[in-house]
């Protein structure tokens, strides 16, 4: 449903899709999950790497579009999507993930 419905952005290394849902399930605004794809990382343990990254990332920038989103009673689904070949150094992907949120603030 997220696909079919959401829309989408990419902020390399990162592609969110993002919806609002229908039913507010909790208190936060937003409910995330990450994706890495196993064809583009095989091995179990790079892809778990990526993954801790990528949510390190939004758990030290959420607030930001937290803050964007207060006083809206709409909560918003999102999953995020590592597209890029290779594993990149922790700053490239939090950075991405700051622009990624920046945007998404504006469009929300």
């Amino acid at each position: 449903m997220l696909f079919k419905e959401g829309k989408s952005f990419g902020q390399y290394p990162l592609r969110v899709v993002y919806m609002p849902v229908e039913e507010r399930r909790s208190d936060f605004p937003a409910q995330f999950t990450v994706s890495v794809p196993k064809k583009k990382f095989p091995k179990a343990v790079s892809r778990n790497r990526i993954r801790r990254q990528v949510r390190e990332a939004w758990r030290l920038n959420k607030h930001r579009l937290y803050r964007a989103l207060r006083g809206k009673e709409q909560q918003y689904a999102l999953l995020v999507i590592y597209v890029a070949q290779e594993a990149l150094p922790y700053e490239e992907i939090e950075r991405a993930m700051q622009q990624m949120i920046r945007r998404l603030g504006k469009k929300l």
